[in-house]
This record gives structure tokens, C-alpha cells and sequence, in this order.
């Protein structure tokens, strides 16, 4: 067996090990989403509460991915995948049991940690594609394979979630189902991912992360303030801009620092800061609009004047449809780009997405019209799933593709996060109603949705044409 086809079939049973552990992870993503309502009236809190739920396990996400990434890189993928299931399946288990919203508010935060699987399984992917002649179509093919079971998962989430809701009535028993399949995950790490790793130079930039913590940490907080405080009290934004200001240290020590939690040097590079700032973008709508999605269609029209009535047994059809766009997108990115350049397609993902936020606006009357607009964003919103973390990782130098494909998870869970403060803010701004929502809340969710979108599919134009794509081959000398 040669070395391609050797590096072929390595590959292939790595990508069959890590689809099961995708597809759980989708399946969290998926199950949570039509209980909302349910969950928030189990706590008894105002629908607009459960965003902060989706705030704290993002911030965590943010937090961690970075520290996590490296980790991967330094001591090996395939131990800090396996600890980080371990972390996740507790955590989950937690949220099984817990009864208050500090619980579930604690526990919710600490199950975001499985957001580093996906860049640690796209490093695993990358290095065993070592010795490819196409090693980054290989990767962009490989990644959209594990993504397509990822968004299955959150499909079969979804469906199941509305199902076992019907079928049993403790909320525990419920929340017990994502439970066993994270213990799962735990296994298959151990049993079918194998260890081998080349250990990398460097360390782990605690500095840096402490202070890119901190940042985060105030901002978030700040929004979390104008919730409780109001607009008005000076402390929210005394903490934002205290915040934001932490960001200059940060900046400053990462150019001299030895060995960068974010190696800014890297992100100057054309082809990766219009990636890692679509990225940030992109998860102001694939993470921070899920629970608003909803919360909204499940709102009684009769009683508020808006929403769409169902319940999490009816709603789960629909959150199911715009998952299985998400499906479809990422598995047509990979073929696309084929003949298309890998930056066009970008641009036109987000180009759907802002379309299908922008006609919602307008269109959130009925059923068909809402799952039309979800359908649309979903299509772009699933290609950028599966194009961003392999994008980054053709873009990064050797021996630090864990780095870059973390870094676009970590922009985009900053994104969500902050995006699920400012919707929680701004979904309990004129709220009428001890339970639901308000509509303006809803309209500036959607607006900022579209807006963010446009905005990516302008930045991607500066990326370089042939970004991401393989070289072409060199011409066959005859003697």
C-alpha cells in the first residue's frame, strides 16, 4: 500500500470515529432549543432569561476554546478531545438534575466546552492528511463529512426532543437523553481515536489568556448589567469600556510574547483576518438566534398578537427543517468549491443568510414563511459551518492548525455570546407579558442577523481569490 492510499484509509477511519462524536455534538446544539419555553416555565423565568443560559455556556466557550486549542496542540488532539467529552458529559448530567436557574445557569455554562471538539477533530483530520497531494480539498472534504454529521445530530435533536416530550412528562427524564449519549461520546474517544501526536514547541500563554479573559468577562458582564440595572445606570457601560480597554494589553503582549495565545502576526495575513472576523459575525446568527427562533414560534398569537402557537412537540419540525438546510449546505460547500473558488462560496453562504434573515423581517406571519426565511439562512449558515474551520486551517502555518481552527470557533462564540446578551436585552425591552417576549425584541434579533451577515460577505472580498485552494499542479516534464 502506498503512502497515499495509506493516508487515505487512516483518515477515513478517523473521520468514522469522530462523525459519531459530531453527531452528538449537533445533537446538543439541536435538543435544547425546542424546550425553551418549557424550561424557562419549569424555572419559572421570562422567556427572554433562557438567552442568558445560551450567554454564559458561549462566554465559557470563548474562553476555553482558546486554551484548549492549544493544549490540543502541544500535548496532543486526541487527549484534550477526550477530557473535554469527560467535562461535557458531566456537565450534561448536571443539567439533568438541576432545579434552579444558578444550577442550570452553572452547569449550562460548563457544557460549552464541547465547542473545541470540532477544531481539535479538524486538526486530527489535517495531520493524518499529511502526504496528500490535495491535502486541503482532503481537509475541506473530511470536515464537511463530520459537519454533515453534526448537523444530522442537531436534526435528530430537534425531532427527538419534541418526541420525548410527548412521551414522558419529568423534565429530568428529557434532559436525561443528551446525558447518555455524551457518556457515549466519552467512549468512543477512548476506544477509536488513537493517540498518536507529534509533540509541537511552545507553552501555553496564560497571560494572554487571562487578559483576553478578563475583557470578555467585563463586556459580558456590562450586558448582563443592563438587564438587571437598566440603560440608564452608569455600571454596564463603566464595565464595557473597561473591557474593551483590556484589549490594548492583550494586544500589546501577544506581538512580544514568545509563544501567543492568538498570534496576531498570523491574523494579519489576507487570507485569515476576513476569516476570523466572518467568523465573528457568523455567530451573531448561528448561535445567537436559535432560542429566539423559538420563544417566538412558540408565543401564542391569540394572547400577544404575535408568534406562531406551537408548543416543543410542534416546534421541533421546524427547527428541524432549518437544521437539515445546515445539513445540505455543508455537504454542498465541499462540491461547490470544487468548481468554484472556496472564497466565493463564502461570499455567497453569507449572502443567504443575510437574505433569509432580511425577508423574515417581513415575513414571520405563518409557518411556511418563517421555515422559507429559516430554510434560506440555513443553506449559508451550514456552508460557512463546514468552509470557516478548514479555510483557517489552510491558512495557518504547520504544527498550529488547532490554533487557527479554534480561533474561528472562539470569534464565533463571541459572537453568539455577545449577540444572546444584547437579544436578551432587547427581548425584555417592552415586553408586555410576565412570560413572553417582545415583538421589537424579535424585528431587532433579525435586522442585526442580516446586517451582520452583509457585513462578512463585504470582508471576504479582500481575501485573496485562490485563498484556501490547492495548488495548482505543476506541469509533467517530458524528456
Amino acid at each position: 500500500m502506498g503512502p497515499t492510499s495509506r493516508a487515505t484509509s487512516i483518515g477515513a477511519g478517523l473521520v468514522g470515529a469522530l462523525v459519531f462524536v459530531e453527531f452528538v455534538s449537533g445533537f446538543l446544539q439541536g435538543y435544547y432549543t425546542p424546550l425553551a419555553s418549557d424550561i424557562a416555565r419549569h424555572l419559572s423565568i421570562n422567556d427572554a432569561d433562557v438567552n442568558w443560559f445560551e450567554a454564559a455556556q458561549l462566554l465559557l466557550s470563548a474562553l476555553c476554546v482558546p486554551a484548549l486549542s492549544k493544549l490540543g496542540d502541544l500535548v496532543g488532539h486526541q487527549r484534550v478531545l477526550w477530557w473535554s467529552a469527560v467535562l461535557t458529559a458531566v456537565a450534561t448530567w448536571g443539567i439533568a438534575f438541576s432545579s434552579s436557574f444558578e444550577t442550570y445557569l452553572v452547569f449550562w455554562a460548563l457544557q460549552g466546552v464541547f465547542t473545541v471538539w470540532l477544531p481539535l477533530e479538524v486538526a486530527l483530520i489535517y495531520r493524518r492528511s499529511l502526504g496528500l497531494a490535495d491535502r486541503a480539498a482532503a481537509t475541506r472534504r473530511a470536515t464537511g463529512v463530520i459537519v454533515a454529521a453534526l448537523q444530522a445530530g442537531a436534526i435528530a435533536g430537534a425531532l427527538s426532543a419534541g418526541a420525548t416530550t410527548a412521551a414522558f412528562d419529568p423534565i429530568w427524564i428529557v434532559l436525561a437523553v443528551p446525558a447518555l449519549l455524551t457518556t457515549g461520546v466519552v467512549l468512543v474517544i477512548h476506544l477509536a481515536v488513537d493517540r498518536d501526536h507529534v509533540v509541537q514547541a511552545g507553552s501555553l500563554d496564560g497571560r494572554g489568556l487571562a487578559l483576553i479573559s478578563a475583557s470578555l468577562v467585563l463586556v459580558t458582564g456590562g450586558l448582563s448589567l443592563v438587564r438587571t440595572e437598566g440603560v440608564g445606570s452608569p455600571w454596564p457601560w463603566l464595565a464595557m469600556a473597561v473591557g474593551a480597554a483590556f484589549l490594548l494589553p492583550f494586544g500589546r503582549w501577544e506581538l512580544r510574547a514568545p509563544d501567543p495565545l492568538v498570534d496576531l502576526r498570523v491574523m494579519r495575513q489576507p487570507s485569515m483576518w476576513p476569516v476570523q472576523l466572518t467568523a465573528l459575525l457568523f455567530g451573531v446568527s448561528v448561535l445567537g438566534a436559535q432560542v429566539p427562533l423559538s420563544t417566538f414560534a412558540q408565543t401564542d398569537p391569540d394572547e400577544h398578537g404575535y408568534g406562531l402557537g406551537l408548543d416543543s412537540s410542534t416546534v421541533a419540525p421546524l427547527i428541524g427543517a432549518y437544521v437539515l438546510s445546515l445539513l445540505v449546505g455543508a455537504l454542498v460547500f465541499a462540491r461547490v468549491s470544487q468548481r468554484y473558488s472556496p472564497r466565493s462560496c463564502l461570499i455567497g453562504a453569507a449572502g443567504l443568510i443575510a437574505l433569509g434573515y432580511g425577508l423574515l423581517v417581513v415575513a414571520h406571519g405563518t409557518i411556511p414563511t418563517v421555515a422559507a426565511c429559516m430554510v434560506v439562512a440555513g443553506l449559508g449558515s451550514g456552508a460557512l459551518v463546514a468552509a470557516l474551520p478548514a479555510a483557517a486551517a489552510a491558512a495557518a502555518p504547520e504544527g498550529r492548525t488547532a490554533v487557527a481552527t479554534g480561533l474561528t470557533n472562539t470569534t464565533k462564540t463571541i459572537g453568539g455570546a455577545f449577540a444572546s446578551c444584547v437579544f436578551g436585552v432587547a427581548l425584555a425591552q417592552g415586553a408586555t407579558h410576565s412570560t413572553a417576549a417582545s415583538m421589537s425584541g424579535y424585528y431587532t434579533v433579525w435586522v442585526v442577523c442580516s446586517a451582520t451577515a452583509v457585513v462578512a460577505a463585504v470582508l471576504l472580498t479582500f481575501v485573496p481569490r485562490l485563498a484556501f485552494a490547492d495548488p495548482e499542479p505543476l506541469p509533467e516534464v517530458v524528456p
